[in-house]
């Protein structure tokens, strides 16, 4: 679905509410040449008690402490971000959305240096439904390993948020997608499993969860970070330093992805090798349902992963 398909029309931009079609900036942009930006992509879910922002401390937590390496000040607090984003949701009556705030350094000079550019940021909102298909939670979804690498965190800070670093996720996913999957699992340097293009990546072997380490030059996935205590709570043990090979994942019982927009996304198949029985496993459903129930109707003990608009 395009954006001018969609009943959305208000973006905020660097403190101001404007039409959608006016939240426009210049072609010398800096963050347009450069890859000088840092963004998130956080969910507002409709539950029993009304629309919820999940995760919303935590993802600007992220927001903010991405920009640290780029020596990127945002110049707007964090309540300020917080009104704006529930103001933009209020105005354009949405009861579940997906929201994008980013920063970026902006026009002034187009050296690589952004020495002088002003730090530009904005908030949009608007609905979007399953990521990786409407099948895909509950059938799974094929990947291929792709043949483009994760670049180091010797090489680029992979725990911030950045711009420019999704190149490389575009060009894995890309590439599955011209050879018939789905989506892409990309390997780090030394050939380990890394991640997806924008997702985190789970391992279910003998009734226990198995997740690439941080020093994978992986993101910290906010939703990673949630399912790892949901497993828990349900008595699962959860390795969040594992070390996976690629062979490792043809022989695995379950997999699945996670993330902001892929929630919790089953897979049933890699480089053409069936996982486990072919489609949603049962400990991979059992964690995807307490995920979606959570959602619905939050339970005491998530009370402060849900920020109410």
């Amino acid at each position: 679905m395009g954006f001018d398909e969609m009943d959305v029309d208000t973006i905020w931009m660097d403190g101001e509410f404007v039409d959608w079609e006016d939240a426009q900036i210049h072609v010398l942009t800096h963050g347009l040449h450069y890859g000088t930006g840092i963004f998130e992509g956080v969910r507002c879910y409709d539950t029993d008690d009304g629309p919820a922002l999940f995760r919303w401390d935590a993802h600007l937590d992220r927001f903010y402490e991405s920009g640290k390496p780029y020596e990127m000040e945002i110049d707007h607090e964090r309540e300020e971000l917080t009104e704006a984003t529930m103001e933009l949701i209020r105005r354009q009556d949405l009861e579940s959305c997906y929201i994008r705030p980013i920063a970026f350094y902006g026009y002034n000079s187009l050296g690589v240096s952004p020495k002088d550019c002003p730090t530009r940021t904005a908030i949009a909102c608007w609905p979007w439904g399953t990521y990786l298909g409407e099948d895909a939670l509950e059938k799974g979804v094929e990947v291929m390993v792709s043949s483009w690498r994760k670049h180091s965190s010797s090489q680029i800070p992979t725990n911030a948020k950045t711009t420019g670093l999704y190149v490389n996720s575009m060009l894995a996913g890309e590439e599955a997608r011209r050879n018939g999957y789905t989506e892409a699992i990309v390997l780090d340097k030394d050939g380990y499993v890394a991640e997806g293009p924008g997702e985190n990546i789970f391992l279910v072997r003998d009734g226990e969860l198995f997740t690439p380490a941080l020093s994978q030059s992986i993101l910290d996935g906010i939703t990673r970070q949630s399912v790892i205590e949901v497993a828990r709570d349900l008595g699962y043990t959860v390795h969040d330093q594992a070390t996976i090979g690629r062979g490792e994942l043809h022989t695995a019982d379950e997999l699945f992805f996670t993330g902001t927009a892929a929630e919790v996304t089953p897979i049933r198949q890699v480089d053409n090798v069936e996982i486990g029985s072919g489609t949603r496993g049962p400990v991979t459903e059992e964690i995807q349902q307490e995920f979606f129930d959570m959602l619905e109707s939050p339970p005491e003990k998530y009370d402060d992963w849900f920020t109410y608009v």
